[in-house]
Formats: C-alpha cells, sequence, structure tokens
C-alpha cells in the first residue's frame, strides 16, 4: 500500500502529475471525481478533465462519501486516483451539515491505513496567501489546512507542484513520471 498527496495551486499541473503516477504504476485506474458541475465554467473543466485522462479507467463521480469508495476500490493491484479533495471539502461545507462533516473526514482518515494498492490523493493548497475575509472561507482554510496535515501524515509521498514542476515534499516520485 502507498498513499500519495499531490498539493498545487489553480492550474499548477497537480492533476497532469497524479495521472502520469497513476499511469506509471502500471496498474488498473480507478479515478474518483469529486467535483460538481454547478455553472458552465465547472462543466468545462471537468469536460477537459475527462478529455484528459485514459478512456480506459473507471471513473467513479463520488462528491461526499469518499471513505465508502476508497474502502471498496482501494484493493490489490488496483491504483485510485482521488481529484480532488478540494472539491470533496468544499461539497461538504456546502451541506452546512458540521456532523455529517466531521463523520466523513473522521471515515477518511480512518480507513487510510488499512487501504491496499496504490491511493493518489489531488488537493489545491490554499493556504499560502492572506487570511480570507468571511467565515466560510476562513473555516474552509482551516479544514482543509488540518485535512492536508492528517493526510500527509499518514502518506508516502508528498509533493507539492508549482509551474508544473513537482517539488518533493516526503517520499520518492517514480523515475517513470
Amino acid at each position: 500500500m502507498t498513499i500519495c498527496l499531490v498539493l498545487g495551486g489553480v492550474k499548477s499541473g497537480k492533476s497532469a502529475l497524479a495521472e502520469r503516477m497513476a499511469i506509471a504504476s502500471k496498474l488498473n485506474v480507478t479515478y474518483i471525481a469529486t467535483a460538481t458541475a454547478d455553472d458552465q465554467a465547472m462543466q468545462r473543466r471537468i469536460r477537459h478533465h475527462q478529455q484528459d485522462r485514459p478512456a480506459h479507467w473507471l471513473t467513479i463521480e463520488e462528491p461526499i462519501h469518499l471513505a465508502a469508495y476508497l474502502q471498496q476500490h482501494c484493493i490489490e493491484n488496483q491504483c485510485v486516483l482521488v481529484d480532488c479533495l478540494t472539491l470533496w471539502l468544499t461539497n461538504l461545507l456546502m451541506i452546512d451539515n458540521d456532523a455529517l462533516l466531521k463523520t466523513e473526514i473522521a471515515a477518511l482518515l480512518a480507513v487510510l491505513p488499512d487501504i491496499k494498492g496504490e491511493l493518489i490523493f489531488v488537493s489545491n493548497e490554499t493556504n499560502m496567501g492572506i487570511m480570507p475575509l468571511g467565515d466560510l472561507t476562513r473555516r474552509y482554510c482551516d479544514e482543509i489546512g488540518l485535512l492536508h496535515q492528517a493526510i500527509a501524515r499518514l502518506s508516502d509521498t508528498v509533493v507539492l507542484t508549482v509551474a508544473g514542476l513537482p517539488h518533493i515534499l516526503k517520499g520518492t516520485l517514480d523515475d517513470r513520471v
């Protein structure tokens, strides 16, 4: 079992890097998409991601119950790519149900030590700027920062992607990436 967390800003190349990592694994790939197409711009982004990834990958769209799908699909000789934690957390926050938010985060963190195969998470690193205005934005930044820390502790590899270049924070990258 290996877990990798790929962080980066918007259009930093993090998804492309994660996809190259999944291909380099030489395993069957399950792609778990957490985005919801709530507006035309997001619909275009989703279409772009769909066109970029290999057609033979199994794609699952799951905006909320990520842990349950990881338990089901993180098996031996399988690579699971989750794109992305940013949108997953946003989806949970927008439901405005603290119990559900806490339950889903706890479930995700609880399932990680027992997964099999390879797991790659993609997430936006949003906490490198100024303190945001507004309660929801501050809460999001706090929650994603804590989630990144928890997943990084459990990960074998953590990569920060800037301008398409991977900066290894923990572990190593496969030479084929």
